[in-house]
């Protein structure tokens, strides 16, 4: 869990931080209010060219893209599930992610639940949590 090479390849970055490969990031939690730390962080995703997409029942639409109620319902497979949930939400989505064979599970700074990092990382899946997504692009994407 919180390998650097598994946070780069997660970001799709190159080893001099350049974007090598388009990211979908299906953001759990997205909420539609600017004020929100899931809107701002996927906001700067999004401008850095990452395809967002909302998962989020309570919501029609945030950052310009249809929410969805769940990732069963994603149009298509994202390459990394980024999670701005409690806790105790984080192991409903691991069975979620190990139902649809989805490889990469981001839960954001301030988020933990070892036991679903554990279950996730048994089943396959690459694991970095307690981290922010927009902080580690930046401290990546900036270097040379």
């Amino acid at each position: 869990m919180n390998e650097p090479d598994v946070i780069a390849a997660m970001l799709g970055l190159s080893a001099n931080g350049q974007q090598a490969q388009p990211r979908t990031l299906a953001v759990v939690g997205l909420s539609d209010n600017p004020s929100k730390a899931s809107y701002s962080v996927s906001e700067y995703m999004q401008q850095h060219g990452y395809r967002i997409l909302p998962v989020n029942p309570g919501i029609s639409a945030a950052l310009g893209e249809t929410s969805y109620s769940s990732l069963h319902d994603l149009p298509v497979k994202p390459d990394v599930v980024n999670v701005f949930r409690l806790p105790l939400y984080i192991p409903a989505i691991v069975e979620e992610m190990i139902e649809l064979g989805l490889k990469n599970l981001w839960v954001q700074l301030g988020i933990q639940n070892a036991a679903a990092a554990e279950r996730a990382e048994q089943a396959g899946i690459r694991v970095v949590m307690d981290r922010c997504i927009l902080i580690e692009h930046r401290r990546l994407a900036t270097r040379s």
